[in-house]
């Protein structure tokens, strides 16, 4: 007689269905990974180019090359000094979007295909299913991260070598510091980009379209950054989630400052905790037809 548990199919264990390392090739096999992964190395090369398109244009016209040449002067001064202009010009928007796409594409892809179902049916449980999920998004959406700042430190340190960091607002950080304030930037933004990421997994769960999810989360940060430039709002302004995003540059000042920081993280910590809750409770209780 068996004494499998009643109404459990003979050898199912929810837990070795649907495993992390299947999912990770999964998403590795998809074309949105590929290329928001190559375009995290392509990018630091592109901007290498323009660059150096940048100098020849100086020398061509026996003169500056406006503003951009102006930040350039920054970039060009060393290796980590590239990979801060390159995090400083990608950290607005770009990063935005491939968490977004990320975490926005998980679950509401498998629905606009069809086989959200299927993978519900096999069975897999919904709350390993939406783990699993995430925690997969959340394993790419660092690894996009990582891989932009690898490549920036690379190619700018090949490029134009190992120097001190040159902070904007002044002074020098030796180059060994000047990395290890580089990943303490990287850690600051994957903590503020968890909003990003929560929000547009809350849409993902939500709809059956990819593109309305990463959409929505791209707009609404969007829509924060634009109320945060009005000062009419006052202190109301605190609330929104981008409203510490740029906090980060506390951390290239001596000594640091690090009140910003703090604050900018346990705001992040609570709305993210807030939209991955409500995605989960929406997802455990939806009606998956598709």
């Amino acid at each position: 007689m068996s004494t499998d548990v009643v109404g459990g199919a003979v050898g199912y264990r929810p837990g070795a269905t649907l495993s992390l390392w299947t999912e990770i090739r999964r998403q590795a096999s998809r074309r949105r990974t590929q290329l928001a992964l190559g375009f995290m190395v392509l990018l630091p090369l592109i901007i290498l180019a323009a660059f150096q398109l940048d100098s020849a244009n100086d020398r061509d016209e026996g003169g500056p090359g406006g503003e951009f040449s102006r930040l350039s002067d920054l970039a060009t001064s060393g290796g980590p000094n590239f990979t801060l202009f390159t995090l400083l010009v990608s950290a607005g928007f770009l990063l935005v979007v491939v968490v977004a796409l990320f975490c926005g594409d998980t679950v509401a892809g498998e629905a606009s295909w069809g086989s959200l179902r299927y993978l519900l049916a096999m069975p897999v449980p919904r709350a390993r299913l939406l783990g699993i999920k995430l925690a997969v998004s959340l394993l790419y959406s660092l690894l996009a991260i990582l891989t932009l700042v690898a490549t920036a430190l690379l190619a700018g340190t090949l490029r134009y070598g190992w120097a001190p960091l040159s902070a904007p607002i002044g002074g020098e950080i030796p180059p060994g510091t000047g990395v290890l304030r580089l990943m303490e930037i990287v850690a600051y933004l994957c903590v503020t980009l968890l909003v990003v990421a929560s929000l547009a997994f809350l849409l993902s769960v939500s709809t059956d379209a990819p593109l309305g999810a990463v959409g929505g989360a791209v707009l609404l940060q969007i829509l924060s950054n634009i109320l945060d430039q009005i000062t009419a709002l006052g202190n109301l302004r605190t609330l929104l989630p981008t409203h510490y995003a740029d906090a980060w540059l506390g951390l290239l000042s001596s000594p640091m400052q690090t009140g910003d920081l703090v604050k900018g993280c346990v705001a992040a910590l609570a709305y993210a905790t807030l939209f991955f809750s409500l995605a989960w409770w929406r997802f455990l209780r939806k009606d998956v037809v598709s």
